[in-house]
């Protein structure tokens, strides 16, 4: 048995074809929770937004508690598909989640038959980031502001289409806010994830998406999309040059927020736990500048203002979802 007082430490490493993320081991007190290895489920496929930044956040967690917590891609159904798995999961703490926006706040209006319950079949533990999307174009679409492509949509309504990552995703909602605010008509094309819809986006199979914004920088910085907004209310920092869809749009204000989620029923002091741990992590300065980086914002919130911030998001973007017309079946 490993002594309590002492530590070994190792180099963080992310890779191995389960998405395994390993990191210094920082042993902890004897019974203490986490006691072996932690399964996180990102509800979306690897290589987009969520997928880096959860490697990140559960690397400092590995970090933070001495044992692997392991990434677990499972996309399908804009984020319904992990959740569901998250749901049915034991509620040991040893079966945790990416909730968020998506599946927990946008799904419950957007479908009309879930496979689970919001929130009853969950336990939110603390909110983790926020992200705006960036509205990028192809470069063969002959628009470079938000004002030239409504004007161009409505000359051409329901010949263009936008890339979404699923039916329920950020990147849906994007689209349809912009169409309701915009008065435009496009398709949408929803795909398994935002990396392959932003293969198709390059590729010419579709005209535009409203990617999360780490996805879009990498094909925007070296010029092989165009870009024309951020679904946040202002400019963020890491793109000052690329304007607010709201400056165009007034009232246009769609962010990417996401959650440490656990199954219903996790025991409170495991709650705990993890939240004094989640708050350890994104208050860490290496974190934070990360996620910057990528131009999302760490945030922590207890438990219950998790819950109730999930509550009024689902209230605000309810009449949206209606408006839009964009329900599921």
């Amino acid at each position: 048995m490993i002594n309590s007082k002492s530590a070994v430490g190792r180099r963080a490493v992310l890779g191995g074809l389960a998405g395994a993320v390993a990191a210094p081991a920082i042993v902890s007190a004897q019974g203490t929770y986490p006691s072996r290895t932690v399964r996180y489920i990102n509800p979306f496929p690897a290589g987009g937004a969520t997928d880096t930044l959860s490697r990140i956040f559960c690397a400092k967690m590995s970090e933070l508690t001495g044992q692997q917590w392991i990434v677990e891609n499972r996309g399908g159904s804009g984020g319904n598909v992990g959740m569901d798995a998250l749901a049915k999961s034991e509620p040991d703490g040893y079966s945790l989640g990416l909730g968020g926006i998506a599946s927990h706040a946008i799904a419950p209006t957007l479908y009309a038959k879930m496979p689970f319950k919001v929130p009853e079949d969950f336990t939110f533990v603390s909110t983790i980031w926020s992200l705006p999307n960036m509205l990028v174009v192809n470069l063969d679409l002959p628009v470079k502001s938000v004002a030239e492509l409504i004007e161009f949509l409505k000359k051409n309504p329901g010949k263009y289409s936008y890339a979404s990552a699923g039916n329920g995703t950020t990147l849906h909602l994007s689209g349809e806010l912009f169409k309701t605010l915009a008065g435009v008509d496009m398709l949408h094309v929803p795909y398994r994830g935002a990396a392959p819809a932003m293969i198709d986006l390059l590729a010419g199979q579709v005209h535009m998406i409203f990617d999360n914004i780490p996805g879009a920088l990498a094909q925007y910085r070296p010029g092989k999309v165009r870009a024309l907004g951020v679904t946040s209310k202002e400019r963020t920092p890491v793109v000052p040059e690329v304007p607010a869809i709201a400056e165009t749009l007034p009232g246009f204000d769609i962010n990417s927020w996401t959650t440490l989620t656990g199954p219903a029923k996790l025991p409170a002091d495991i709650v705990t736990r993890l939240s004094e741990l989640s708050r350890k992590a994104l208050e860490s300065e290496d974190l934070k500048a990360k996620f910057l980086d990528l131009s999302a914002t760490a945030i922590w919130r207890s438990q219950a203002d998790t819950l109730a911030y999930r509550d009024s998001e689902e209230k605000r973007l309810a009449p949206i979802i209606k408006a839009s017309g964009a329900r599921v079946d």
